[in-house]
C-alpha cells in the first residue's frame, strides 16, 4: 500500500506531544483513553485505561489509528511535498503546530526521461515523479546524481532547477 492510499483508506488521528485535537475530531479508541480520567476510583480508573490503551494499541497495529510525532509529521510533510491532499485537511494542518511549512525541497537526481511532448519526466531519489508542464524547451542535460531543487511557485505551481539549469515549471506525478 502507497504511502498515501494507507492515508487516504486509514482513519487517521496524528498525537502529537502536548497537543490534542477537539473531542468531536478524534478516534474513538483515542477518546476512550482521556474519557479514563474522569473516574474518581483508582481501581476503575486503571482499568479503564488498562482497557483504552489496549484497544489503542490494537487499531494502532492494524493500521485502523495511525499516531505521529513532530518528527514523523514534519518528514511525510517532505514526502508529501507537491501533492494536494484536500480530502485530508487536518492531517497536517493546525494539529501539526510547531512543525515547519516546507516550501522546497532539496534532493538529487536519480532519472531523467524526455517524453514525446518534448517535455521531461524527473525521477528523484527521495522517490517523487515530477512531470515538466511548461513549454519552454529544458536545454540542460540532467544526469543521475544532479542536485535537485523544487520550490514553491505563485499560484499553486512549483519551479525545478537541475544541477546549473534554468528553473522549470513541474507538477508531482
Amino acid at each position: 500500500m502507497s504511502f498515501i492510499s494507507g492515508f487516504a483508506a486509514a482513519a487517521a488521528v496524528v498525537a502529537l506531544s502536548g497537543q490534542t485535537a477537539p473531542p468531536q475530531e478524534r478516534a474513538e479508541t483515542l477518546s476512550r483513553v482521556t474519557a479514563c480520567r474522569a473516574i474518581a476510583d483508582s481501581a476503575a480508573r486503571l482499568n479503564c485505561y488498562d482497557a483504552a490503551v489496549g484497544a489503542l494499541d490494537a487499531a494502532e497495529r492494524q493500521g485502523e489509528v495511525v499516531v505521529m510525532d513532530r518528527a514523523q509529521v514534519g518528514e511525510a510533510r517532505r514526502q508529501l511535498f507537491g501533492f494536494e491532499m484536500p480530502a485530508l485537511p487536518r492531517l497536517f494542518g493546525a494539529a501539526a503546530e510547531g512543525v515547519p511549512e516546507i516550501d522546497s525541497i532539496e534532493t538529487t537526481l536519480q532519472s531523467a526521461t524526455q517524453v514525446a511532448d518534448s517535455r521531461w519526466v524527473f525521477r528523484l531519489a527521495d522517490g517523487g515523479v515530477w512531470r515538466q508542464i511548461d513549454s519552454e524547451p529544458f536545454r540542460y542535460r540532467p544526469r543521475a546524481g544532479d542536485a535537485v531543487r523544487v520550490r514553491k511557485a505563485s499560484l499553486g505551481s512549483f519551479l525545478m532547477t537541475v544541477g546549473d539549469s534554468r528553473a522549470v515549471r513541474v507538477r508531482r506525478q
